[in-house]
């Protein structure tokens, strides 16, 4: 018999769902649980977020309740936690414990085995989480999970390779976007254009965090290559060290951004450079907003990008370099044409309104089969 917290929007009901992730830093996995969260919330569901880790400093902001749990990678320090957490379970009575990617994922399945009597939903980021020990440990815990899934097929399969996870037990249900938020706005491009003083220079903006995944020493050698031929700017926007990069004429490292809509306005291309991926959402994010993309061929790109932007082999800054060129060699109205299609691919196949559906629909299935 189901729980009598256990309701649906289309009768009434409302559920209670504890998201929990390792932090609430400025990343595209966090990112995507708040916006989830917060979709959740609008729909009626009583909704918390649970975070391992202390205050980062640069964090997304949420409207919902925040149990930080400031965990410190010690025995008694996670055993402290996992105590808490599932003191806190009991409490707030929860139908649902969505959690996302590798130290969220293992907490989750560890409060299970305390004894949390919840569906366990776990989800996976990205094609990399972690050397072989931490594919033992998913695999060793795997009774523990109700159920996984991966923002890409690229991810779902490597896992099911690596046999960390059974393939009866993964299903893919892929990032979302905003395409309200994410929408181009020709007047708030000339004005950030004007602010940032790019006058009619093309403009290539990369977005995500300063680190090995990202690749960024590829995208600057690809963009010097780039420079010979043409002359362009690249906006680089992310937080980490940039000291051991190689410096690169027309190169300008922003830092950590808030205003990514605004940028993407202003930028004439989108570019990634990662040598591994889940699935992009900022690439994705670019396509929202009309941009021609080029971009690695790595987890979940092709994917998302089908016939709707220019795919190149990782590591590989000869090809990125070419496909930039040929970008911006397109004549403008050929360009328009291929952000338009891009966009359409997101409405049609990432909007995060339908994708909040899906896991709406994902969660009930597995509460009728608790």
């Amino acid at each position: 018999m189901l729980s009598p917290s256990i309701f649906w929007p289309q009768t009434g009901y409302a559920l209670r769902i504890a998201y929990i992730l390792t932090t609430l830093g400025i990343g595209g996995a966090e990112k995507q649980v708040v916006s989830l969260a917060e979709r959740m919330s609008a729909k009626g569901h009583t909704v918390t977020l649970i975070v391992l880790k202390h205050f980062e400093g640069e964090e997304w902001s949420v409207k919902m309740p925040v149990l930080r749990l400031n965990i410190r990678k010690t025995p008694l320090g996670i055993w402290r936690g996992l105590r808490f957490a599932r003191n806190f379970l009991d409490i707030f009575r929860a139908d649902i414990i969505h959690s996302h990617s590798f130290p969220a994922n293992m907490f989750a399945r560890l409060l299970r085995g305390m004894g949390a009597k919840t569906v366990s939903i776990n989800t996976i980021h990205n094609v990399f989480e972690g050397g072989w020990h931490r594919m033992v440990l998913y695999r060793l815990t795997d009774s523990l999970a109700t159920h996984l899934t991966a923002v890409s097929t690229a991810a779902m399969e490597r896992f099911v390779r690596l046999g960390a996870i059974p393939a009866t037990k993964i299903t893919v249900l892929t990032n979302g976007i905003d395409t309200k938020v994410f929408s181009a706005d020709r007047g708030r491009r000339g004005r950030v254009r004007r602010a940032m003083d790019a006058g009619q220079t093309f403009v290539w903006l990369a977005v995500g965090r300063i680190a090995a995944a990202k690749d960024y020493p590829n995208l600057l050698e690809a963009f010097e290559k780039v420079m010979t031929v043409r002359d362009a700017a690249l906006w680089i926007a992310g937080e980490g060290e940039t000291s051991d990069l190689p410096g690169c004429d027309g190169v300008q490292f922003l830092g950590l951004r808030r205003d990514i809509v605004e940028l993407l306005d202003a930028a004439d291309g989108f570019v990634l450079s990662s040598a591994w991926e889940g699935m992009p959402l900022a690439l994705g994010e670019a396509m929202a907003m009309e941009k021609p993309v080029v971009a690695t061929d790595v987890g979940g790109v092709r994917e998302l990008i089908v016939d709707a932007g220019r795919i190149v082999p990782a590591r590989d800054s000869d090809a990125l370099a070419a496909q930039m060129l040929a970008v911006m060699a397109m004549p403008v109205a050929e360009r328009a044409a291929f952000g338009k299609r891009a966009r359409r691919q997101i409405e049609v196949n990432y909007s995060m309104d339908a994708k909040a559906v899906e896991w709406e629909d994902l969660y009930r299935k597995w509460l009728l089969q608790k």
